[in-house]
């Protein structure tokens, strides 16, 4: 796939960007570069090969699942200007 200037002249006036014939153009070349090494990545041949979430095998050390903070919920609500039934009432905003 290649985009001609007139397609990059879209895209740009869709984004709202302000470019100068000179920056289309330099837009153009790195967006075509994109799209062909996009093309040359779907042209690998990939069956059989698992899917990855991560390039590398790695495993995260974990900690312990520890309450750390005290609970001032009640030191909070009492300075709310409205709460009921321990909620924090605020004014509507959407009708």
């Amino acid at each position: 796939m290649s985009l001609s200037l007139a397609d990059v002249e879209k895209v740009a006036r869709l984004a709202r960007l302000a470019m100068n014939e000179q920056e289309i153009q330099a837009a153009q070349t790195q967006l075509n570069s994109i799209f062909g090494l996009i093309a040359e990545m779907q042209a690998v041949d990939t069956t059989g090969i698992a899917p990855m979430s991560h390039a590398q095998d790695l495993a995260q050390r974990l900690r312990q699942d520890v309450v750390t903070e005290t609970n001032q919920r009640e030191a909070f609500q009492a300075i709310a200007p409205q709460v009921e039934q321990g909620l924090y009432l605020v004014p509507q905003v959407i009708e």
